[in-house]
């Protein structure tokens, strides 16, 4: 969308000293996975499976990367159906086959791929114990690479569903390919962030590098070193208390302009003459084009001009019908209510736009206001009082959207009565409007020039930025509890399930540390 604002236009850091007491709640436990920590965040769930399974590393990356790094799951597996169900889904083949020295294999060995009889140490035996000639091997491994099918690279045998030996597959490559022998390796590495439903890339852009690892749930807002806000179920911008798959209907709507294409379509017709949209302004279906064309409402047919009350001259349409007026009126009310939400909903928008301004000023205020009055010591509460402001600006922000498909008849029409819409709308919005009412006077006195005030309206202006703060963050989680409450959780939708709020704001990931300091 055009009129988006990325976090870090607006972003502000919460005082760790909070003078305000805000309720002192954890977010999400996350970690920032750096290139150089990549491969000790890898060690640590690899340590986890070869210890409890006794698996070589490539057998316990190929387990890993079949259940989608998650251990926990490969634990409960392997307790519920044992480790031969556990290896025979992922394709983990632990006999020695693939070990077999020379001297216990013969001095020939007939491939039956290319169906030529080689010396055996031009040949090799995987794991599951087919063996085939080199040159197939890699025939084989660099095809899979190529068609980007490398994690899960399986043996050429017929019906064999093991996964080759990593290692093998590195060392015949590199002898033909050394580039894409890296490949091959990155796409190992990189798969503990594609295949794993804990770690996403950081959606910056350009992009930063990182990932985020979350612990506990994934419906939460995270925030990468890098400043990187995002909701990480769907890595778009964070979004509560709208929930993702409302955001995603939104974000479309606003960018095709839905709404107006449907009023267009119901309203205007193409002339047939001259293809310019006419619009129809009375009851009768013989309408005329500025270019003098006349046509048929109904069927969009030419006309001559001529009509009646039976019919029209040269044409077999009858007059207006009442359909018409229902498929108007329904086009027009969508697109009102559309407007409604859109403008509101814009106006926050335009509002953090403007109001970024008071990060850059607010400094330059403390600072007179330091040298002008040194008595007074603390002037955290205008740095609060402003990352409030753009707090609560974004939860008011996204309730729109939220509000548009709450009550509307697109998502929920079978699952309330309109008794019971009506009742949870009025409780919304007496929620959302006092909210709003307390944004809009917080921002306005701290948009005062209090650096001017006397001493006495100094401490005035900061006992009312104070309350207002702390109601405004107040409001925020009556909001939330209201969707979480009233709205979403009678209706058990988990598709609709939001990120919760933290007065604090998003939690900002905790570096990971590299292999150096393992």
């Amino acid at each position: 969308m055009d009129d988006y604002m990325s976090d870090d236009d607006y972003y502000f850091e919460a005082e760790e000293d909070d003078p305000f007491e805000w309720s002192n709640e954890e977010g999400p436990s996350t970690k920032v996975i750096t290139k150089e920590s990549l491969l000790a965040a890898q060690k640590v769930d690899l340590e986890r499976v070869m210890d409890l399974l006794s698996l070589k590393e490539h057998h316990a990356r190929t387990l890993l990367i079949h259940y989608r790094w998650d251990v926990d799951m490969i634990f409960a597996v392997f307790v519920e159906r044992g480790k031969d169900s556990l290896y025979a889904e992922a394709g983990v083949t632990v006999e020695n086959f693939g070990n077999l020295s020379l001297s216990e294999s013969s001095s020939e060995v007939m491939c039956d791929i290319c169906i030529e009889e080689l010396p055996a140490e031009e040949t090799t035996t995987m794991d599951c114990g087919h063996c085939f000639c080199n040159n197939c091997w890699t025939e084989h491994f660099v095809v899979k690479i190529v068609e980007g099918q490398s994690r899960r690279i399986t043996c050429m045998a017929y019906k064999c569903k093991a996964i080759c030996d990593e290692g093998k597959i590195r060392n015949l490559v590199s002898a033909r390919d050394l580039e894409l022998a890296n490949k091959f390796e990155r796409i190992l590495i990189e798969s503990y962030i594609e295949d794993n439903n804990r770690v996403k890339w950081c959606p910056s852009v350009p992009h930063c590098g990182n990932a985020i690892r979350v612990e506990d749930d994934d419906y939460c807002e995270v925030e990468c070193t890098c400043g990187q806000q995002f909701c990480f179920h769907c890595s778009c911008e964070a979004h509560s208390p709208c929930s993702c798959f409302m955001w995603e209907l939104w974000t479309k709507k606003c960018e095709d302009e839905s709404e107006t294409v449907n009023w267009i379509t119901v309203n205007t017709k193409p002339c047939p003459k001259c293809h310019k949209l006419v619009e129809k302004n009375g009851g009768c279906n013989l309408v005329q084009c500025v270019c003098g064309q006349c046509f048929c409402w109904r069927c969009g047919g030419a006309t001559g001009y001529e009509h009646n009350w039976v019919g029209i001259t040269g044409h077999s349409c009858g007059r207006y019908k009442e359909d018409e007026v229902t498929k108007t009126e329904q086009a027009k009310k969508e697109l009102l209510r559309y407007i409604h939400y859109h403008n509101h909903y814009q106006a926050h928008i335009d509002s953090i736009k403007a109001e970024v301004q008071l990060k850059e000023n607010m400094q330059e205020k403390i600072s007179k206001l330091e040298a002008r009055l040194p008595e007074i010591k603390d002037y955290h509460w205008v740095t609060d009082g402003v990352y409030r402001l753009f707090r609560s600006r974004g939860v008011l922000k996204y309730s729109y959207p939220f509000a548009y498909y709450m009550f509307g008849d697109h998502l929920f029409q079978n699952e309330m009565t309109k008794k019971q819409r009506e009742i949870k709308q009025n409780l919304f919005e007496d929620q959302q409007q006092q909210l709003e009412s307390n944004v809009e006077r917080l921002s306005k006195y701290l948009e005062e020039p209090f650096d001017e005030y006397d001493e006495n309206k100094v401490m005035e202006t900061r006992d009312k930025c104070t309350t207002l703060a702390k109601i405004s963050d107040d409001g925020c989680k009556k909001l939330y509890e209201c969707i979480e409450n009233d709205l979403l959780g009678p209706l058990q939708q988990a598709t609709h399930i939001i990120a919760p709020y933290y007065s604090k704001g998003v939690k900002k990931a905790s570096q990971l540390p590299g292999n150096d300091q393992q």
